[in-house]
């Protein structure tokens, strides 16, 4: 769909809003006026007044919206604002349906009700700022607002001083359908996984002396991947052994293990895990359909998953996540809904649902047989949210990404008091994320509320031969943290 701006340069804000209205449709960004269908997005300085004025054509038919705020009032978020409405409004009339999200397209929509909540605003204030601001759904605006009374209370447990540490296994046994993330697929040839936890130890080191000399204290700590269980219980006991020598741990409340698949995961491995420090387990069947998993090569089956389960409450983890996909090869409501009583009855302490993402990456995405309809992935998306609170669980996380079934959301649930709070830490940006391991992202808060990202290279053979100069980069990540840090 062709996309013209005229008078302003927020082509990020109008683009993913036309995505994530009409995921159908090619983006075409165009430099000079067309003709046909497509839409064009103005920005007009008017005496006083700023104005967004979105035309749409689509089928020869062409409607108009336009909105308009005091000049005075201008703000880059005022501006991005008034662009999104203006574009929503006309392309509403084109829409099947209200769109869950209204107007917005960014991926932390929390951030908005977290924001009125920080502002003193009362429940009903904010649910009323998403609703008639950005045209949210009431059912969205609250998930949203309960979320964000996750992330205050997540919040008020850090100090200044606090990061949290993510260390990257980029590898797996096998590659699933649906994914579009950089590992690297094994197999039976490990001969990388070596080399790469070599490289990986000494940047745990080099982090851990640099952590100690900046005064910073780790919080939280998250392994994942990849499929982090993809390493023999020997390599897991060394790389956690690693950790535990390299860092101050005494202010570490939380530490987790991305399980993933039951085929890497058994009793020993699980002991081994819970023995040497971590207090979580994450085990994602994705689906608790064979069939599905199947389809979507997932090389375990649902009584795997409930195996690994047992495994991993016989060990003693003080939290268990379990995660499930929405809208997988074919799946449908009665598949989806099957799967999450099933988790349900286990009654692990988190279970995420995430609306399956295609992206470009995945071998989905030129193969899209057996997918469900976007009316089927919101039955289940409702269904899960209906029954998990049913259930007793409370919403803690959200995001969204593109390229979702339905532009829906996944979604963090928990038992009372058992939220991931590296999960709500790295997802609302509200403190520094140091980040180990290949594909790892550092994200370094600056007390003027800008954020700083320091990427890791992506590929394992990359990470290896590079390493000297990610070591590099984490004493300059150090360097600007030690300058911008307020006493």
């Amino acid at each position: 769909m062709k996309l013209l701006l005229i008078g302003h340069e927020e082509r990020y804000a109008v683009e993913q809003l036309q995505l994530a209205l009409f995921p159908l449709e090619p983006m075409e960004p165009m430099n000079e006026p067309f003709e046909g269908d497509g839409a064009v997005s103005r920005l007009i300085r008017d005496g006083n007044s700023l104005i967004a004025r979105t035309g749409i054509c689509l089928g020869g038919v062409t409607r108009t919206a336009e909105v308009e705020m005091p000049l005075c009032g201008e703000t880059v978020s005022s501006r991005r604002r008034i662009l999104q409405q203006s574009y929503y409004e006309a392309a509403l009339p084109y829409l099947k349906k209200v769109p869950a999200w209204g107007a917005l397209s960014g991926v932390r929509p929390t951030k908005l009700t977290t924001r009125c909540l920080n502002a003193g605003m009362t429940d009903e204030e904010a649910l009323r700022e998403m609703e008639r601001t950005y045209f949210v759904t009431p059912r969205r605006a609250k998930l949203a607002l309960d979320c964000s009374k996750a992330t205050v209370a997540a919040a008020a447990k850090l100090d200044p001083m606090d990061v949290s540490l993510y260390v990257g296994i980029p590898f797996c046994p096998t590659r699933c359908a649906y994914c579009s993330f950089v590992s690297k697929t094994v197999g039976k040839n490990t001969d990388l996984m070596e080399p790469y936890l070599e490289a990986l130890h000494r940047e745990l080191r080099c982090t851990g002396e640099l952590m100690a000399k900046s005064g910073r204290t780790v919080r939280t700590i998250y392994i994942g991947g990849g499929t982090p269980t993809t390493l023999t219980s020997a390599q897991m006991k060394q790389l956690l052994c690693c950790i535990r020598d390299s860092f101050d741990l005494s202010r570490c409340i939380e530490f987790t293990v991305e399980g993933g698949r039951p085929d890497t995961l058994d009793q020993e491995k699980m002991d081994i895990i819970a023995q040497n420090g971590a207090d979580r387990m994450s085990i994602n069947p994705q689906s608790m359909v064979d069939s599905v998993l199947r389809a979507s090569r997932r090389p375990h089956t649902a009584a795997d998953v409930e195996r690994s389960y047992r495994e991993a409450v016989n060990a003693g983890f003080a939290a268990v996540n379990m995660d499930l996909i929405a809208g997988l090869p074919t799946d449908g409501f009665d598949g989806f809904r099957h799967s999450l009583d099933t988790v349900i009855a286990l009654n692990p302490a988190n279970i995420t649902v995430h609306t399956l993402a295609i992206k470009k990456g995945a071998d989905l995405y030129e193969k899209r047989d057996g997918l469900s309809s976007d009316e089927e992935v919101a039955r289940m998306v409702d269904y899960a949210e209906d029954t998990l609170r049913g259930a007793g669980y409370e919403p803690y996380y959200l995001y969204r990404q593109k390229y979702m079934s339905g532009s829906f959301e996944n979604v963090g649930w928990c038992r009372p008091g058992t939220a991931c709070l590296y999960n709500i830490y790295m997802m609302e940006e509200l403190h520094t994320i140091i980040s180990v391991g290949g594909g790892g992202m550092n994200k370094v808060n600056l007390p003027d509320g800008k954020l700083r990202r320091f990427h890791n290279p992506k590929f394992p053979q990359q990470y290896i031969e590079m390493i000297d100069e990610v070591l590099a980069q984490k004493e300059e990540l150090f360097k600007l943290m030690r300058s911008e840090r307020v006493e």
